[in-house]
């Protein structure tokens, strides 16, 4: 079968003087029958091109859904006289979300199931569920595209019947205010940008629904929370580089709104309350790795901010939790997350103990503002997701649930987890880069190695255990995280050396880290792949751009590649949002650095390596027309005979599929084509 190739419509695009030619542009049709005659064209090349792994693809598929406990619950928690579980049945592909009252040995009454919701659907997503302050009521959001674009409903608890108050076009959340008859919620514009908060009244129609807050500026986009006192209810309003919020009394929705501390550019804070205060983590005052201060609830604004815990420049503050006697705080530190405990009554701190070489921990559900119990949560690259109940007073840690690996043949201690520091290119830097393989895999030039990577919006990607990579692990595989600039493993000067103008430093770090590895005897190119997904896309685009030949193989997800012309259409979703991350191309000097790096722009007749390209047709971050594009330009210029394969799922978005083990055959498939192509290698 021959590999498909789209036609060529010549489009001039002019910018700064500058002209290129995108014989592809009209990808984005994506009503155009030709569009989607393309799209099939290229899923049904993937289907021949991949046939002969078929039988594998199950395999890993079966192996993978065996990992999981079919019937599993999460760990319950305690709100507010009930207690809350989302538990699987076996069989089906949705959650069901539950509640107990008072006690766990208490009927359970069903609060949403999504099973039955999702019936005779191809797609389906709650978005959030919230009971009402009396108990009463739920709202629920549902989403049968994929697009992150939500319908709310409304559900009588005691008698199970759905109300008839629909909201369309959400962003998924509603917040209950204390009078069990107003919720707030966030409209999205046409760009998908959350940018108005209304307030309903149950029982009237949505038509009838009050305009809030209106976000005006098309860098920010919105959020409504309550705060963990549930006293007061918050709209948020933020950028990539700005914060401001404002808030009511959640007693009384009437009130008049009321501003922390106005916007101001490069001025971060978020907010919780306690008693009569405001803690608030910042970087004020040049603090840019972070702070928490407090501030009075009736002078807010930042000149009466006190420092609570002071700015360090060598530990970044990621978050805090307040109960009654204890300030908790997730720090990270030379890359690792710690959680310290603050007693306030004694006035010490120290740190809980963790053990591996690289891993990660965070602070998880704690909902009770009167307690001596911290729930937090544990995970590294050979331990699974575990929940333990830590006494701050006693000093004593219980084990709550740790995840389970179903099938017998996953034992930790076969697993050998590491951390390495990889040299750059500019003599000083050193990259962090987490390993995992199994006991019995030989680092050598003949070893498979997969290298993933992200780099983006300061999101850091830590180490954590996967059910699903042990089916690589298992097979010979060496898994390696290479945490680059871009994100914020060491800390917010780690981010800010990673975007707008500096953004080649995220991708040749990706480079070098690869070039140590092999340098270091962990695999060799003939051996090493790449993979990342949105952000990553793009990373993973750079880089066989820059080196083609370093890896025999990439997996771009749903990859962001075709930045100019994308961020130059402020009519796409979160274009206008980015510009704080990749600069704004209607400046010169910010189009022409995209356009050196942009995988789409720089393709040429060359050799590439192996692909995978993947992405989802209704895709809200990442339009499917980025990675079609890309493809057609491949198949026009590369001058290789290596496998180059794109699979668009018709009926999903960013995420993938939805339901609880479809995804799975996405990996499966990631999984059989790295096999494949380092077979042939």
């Amino acid at each position: 079968m021959k590999a498909p190739q789209a036609k060529k419509i010549e489009k001039i695009i002019e910018t700064h003087g500058d002209r290129r030619i995108d014989n592809y542009f009209w990808l984005n049709e994506r009503e155009n029958p030709e569009v989607i005659k393309y799209l099939e064209e290229e899923n049904a090349y993937e289907e021949f091109i991949m046939k002969d792994t078929e039988a594998l693809q199950e395999e890993l598929f079966e192996e993978m859904k065996a990992r999981y406990k079919k019937d599993d619950e999460s760990l319950p928690y305690f709100f507010n006289e009930y207690w809350y579980i989302v538990r699987y049945e076996e069989g089906k592909e949705y959650p069901i979300f539950c509640r107990k009252y008072q006690s766990l040995d208490h009927q359970e009454e069903i609060v949403l199931d999504v099973n039955i919701l999702a019936e005779g659907k191809e797609y389906f997503e709650v978005g959030s569920v919230a009971v009402s302050p009396d108990n009463e009521l739920a709202s629920f959001s549902a989403d049968d595209v994929g697009r992150r674009i939500y319908t709310l409903n409304f559900k009588n608890l005691k008698t199970g019947e759905i109300l008839p108050d629909q909201i369309l076009n959400t962003t998924g959340k509603a917040v209950w205010a204390n009078d069990n008859k107003h919720v707030f919620y966030i409209r999205k514009d046409k760009s998908l940008r959350a940018f108005q908060v209304y307030r309903h009244e149950l029982g009237t129609d949505a038509s009838e629904d009050v305009l809030i807050f209106h976000e005006e500026d098309e860098t920010f986009d919105v959020n409504v929370f309550k705060t963990k006192s549930l006293q007061y209810i918050f709209i948020a309003s933020s950028s990539t580089i700005s914060d401001e919020h404002r808030f009511i009394p959640a007693d009384n929705v009437f009130a008049d709104w009321t501003i922390i501390q106005p916007r101001i550019d490069d001025l971060e804070y978020s907010v919780e309350h306690y008693e009569d205060e405001f803690y608030i983590i910042t970087n004020a005052d040049d603090a840019f790795n972070f702070k928490i201060v407090k501030t009075k609830i009736n002078h807010c604004g930042m000149e009466n901010w006190v420092d609570v815990i002071p700015h360090r420049a060598e530990v970044l503050l990621e978050g805090f939790e307040i109960f009654k006697d204890y300030l908790v705080l997730e720090e990270r530190e030379k890359g690792l997350l710690q959680i310290r405990i603050i007693d306030e009554k004694k006035q010490e701190s120290y740190y809980l103990p963790f053990s591996d070489p690289t891993y990660t921990a965070y602070i998880g559900i704690n909902l009770e503002f009167d307690t001596e119990v911290l729930r937090y949560g544990y995970t590294s690259l050979t331990q699974p997701s575990s929940t333990y109940e830590y006494n701050m007073k006693e000093k004593t840690t219980k084990l709550l649930k740790q995840q389970e690996v179903l099938g017998g043949k996953f034992f930790p201690e076969n697993y050998i987890s590491e951390r390495i520091w990889a040299d750059s290119r500019d003599g000083k830097t050193k990259i962090p880069v987490s390993l995992v393989y199994h006991k019995d895999t030989q680092k050598s030039a003949d070893t498979p190695l997969l290298l993933y990577g992200y780099g983006s919006y300061g999101h850091t990607v830590d180490a954590s255990f996967s059910n699903v990579r042990l089916s690589l692990l298992d097979r010979g595989f060496i898994y390696a995280i290479a945490h680059i600039r871009g994100g914020e493993y060491l800390g917010r000067e780690w981010y800010e050396d990673g975007k707008m103008l500096f953004k080649k430093n995220t991708f040749f770090d990706f480079i070098d880290a690869g070039k140590y590895l092999i340098k270091e005897n962990y695999t060799s190119s003939k051996h090493m792949y790449a993979m990342g997904g949105s952000a990553g896309g793009l990373l993973v685009g750079a880089v066989v751009n820059y080196e083609p030949r370093l890896f025999n193989g990439i997996v771009a997800q749903v990859p962001f590649v075709d930045v100019v012309t994308t961020m130059l259409d402020d009519t796409i979703p979160l274009t206008t949002g980015e510009y704080d991350e990749w600069g704004n191309p209607n400046d010169k000097e910010y189009y022409q650095y995209m356009k050196e790096y942009s995988p789409y722009d720089n393709v040429e007749a060359k050799e590439y390596p192996h692909m995978l390209i993947t992405t989802g047709f209704h895709d809200s971050q990442v339009q499917y027309w980025e990675p079609a594009k890309w493809t057609a330009k491949l198949r026009e210029l590369k001058t290789d005979n290596n496998i180059l394969i794109f699979k668009t799922d018709m009926s999903s978005g960013h995420g993938g599929a939805s339901g609880r083990f479809e995804s799975l055959k996405e990996d499966a498939l990631e999984y059989a084509f790295l096999l494949k192509i380092d077979n042939k290698g």
